[in-house]
């Protein structure tokens, strides 16, 4: 049995906004990743069977291992064709925000979707949502916005209808979200949903290949250059820091994704209980955050980084260069010392 977690009247909320529109358009954040672009194709399939007519707009270019995925081809990327995303959006009649909790989390599209006339209803998972839209639908402890968008469908009575090619995307939602199940997915009810999903002929296997045994030898190249040469320990706290400056990237042939699940590796080191990645790009040093029990990343990158997150997942960012950025991480690091020895002392104490 999965349980009615979801208001009942957000569901019929949600449900009289899609009813009512012909003209739909999915957005999601930038650098999407497997929860923004499975959940945003999952609802396109869902809204495609109501016979409704559905874009997908992503700000930015999402990992070519997603390319296989149902509805990726039709994806428009923002960055790419803006004159036509914007006139898309403009004339859309309903806009569903999946897996950002703010606007600032979409670039450069954030002034278009802002502006846009359409009707406006939020998914995510995200903490402290926004404003900007008609209907909020925001959950934090859900796994992932693919969970949500699973338990919309099946709240508004469509679940019969969900078709394998939709179940497909969910499921590449939940894995990509909890490191295939790895972390954030103790609770029961996320394998009756994959359960579910697998009735209606997921391959969980395959796709598990096809996302993370999908990657080009340049990723390795600059995995192995990266855990070599710019992995930083700091043992008194059980800290790890990794940085990639943008011809480190070029070097390497950076391309969307390759660094995905960089920030995970250092965690698999034995006293190790948080982590950060900084790339930099044309204008500014993009972080990544993970911890584990409870060292709280999220507010540590709130409070120095203009980010947030999860509790042991989130991101900020800094418009200084790669020098100033790890001296002002080596500044704020002792503020999460506390926890942070709690936590690394409770994992060797086991």
């Amino acid at each position: 049995m999965i349980s009615k977690i979801i208001k009942e009247e957000l569901i019929q909320a949600a449900k009289e906004e899609i009813d009512s529109a012909n003209d739909i358009v999915i957005v999601s954040h930038i650098s999407p990743d497997g929860d923004a672009i499975g959940s945003s194709l999952a609802f396109a399939n869902f809204l495609g069977t109501l016979d409704k007519r559905v874009k997908v707009i992503v700000p930015t270019a999402y990992p070519d291992y997603f390319g296989w995925m149902p509805g990726a081809k039709d994806i428009l990327v923002y960055a790419e064709e803006k004159e036509k995303a914007d006139e898309i959006i403009k004339k859309t009649e309903l806009i569903i925000a999946l897996d950002f909790n703010v606007l600032k989390r979409i670039g450069d599209m954030a002034f278009c979707v802002a502006d846009a006339p359409a009707r406006k209803v939020l998914v995510d998972h995200h903490i402290d949502p926004g404003s900007f839209a008609d209907i909020v639908i925001s959950y934090p402890e859900m796994t992932s916005t693919a969970e949500m968008v699973f338990r919309l469908i099946c709240r508004m009575g469509y679940f019969t209808d969900m078709t394998k090619e939709c179940a497909e995307c969910i499921f590449v939602g939940l894995m990509t979200d909890t490191g295939s199940f790895s972390f954030n997915s103790n609770q029961s009810e996320i394998y009756s949903i994959v359960s579910e999903l697998i009735k209606k002929g997921v391959d969980k296997d395959e796709i598990h290949r096809r996302v993370y045994d999908n990657y080009s030898e340049s990723r390795f190249r600059l995995m192995g250059y990266m855990l070599t040469n710019k992995m930083k320990i700091y043992p008194e706290y059980g800290a790890a820091l990794m940085c990639l400056t943008k011809e480190e990237l070029d070097r390497y042939n950076y391309k969307p994704g390759d660094a995905e699940g960089f920030v995970n590796m250092p965690l698999s080191i034995k006293g190790i209980i948080f982590t950060a990645l900084f790339k930099e790009d044309e204008e500014k040093i993009r972080m990544s955050f993970r911890s584990q029990g409870d060292v709280p990343v999220n507010e540590f990158a709130a409070e120095y980084f203009t980010g947030g997150g999860h509790k042991n997942a989130a991101g900020g960012q800094l418009y200084v260069s790669m020098d100033e950025a790890v001296r002002i991480f080596e500044e704020k690091l002792p503020t999460l010392a506390e926890c942070m020895i709690a936590e690394r002392d409770r994992q060797l104490s086991i």
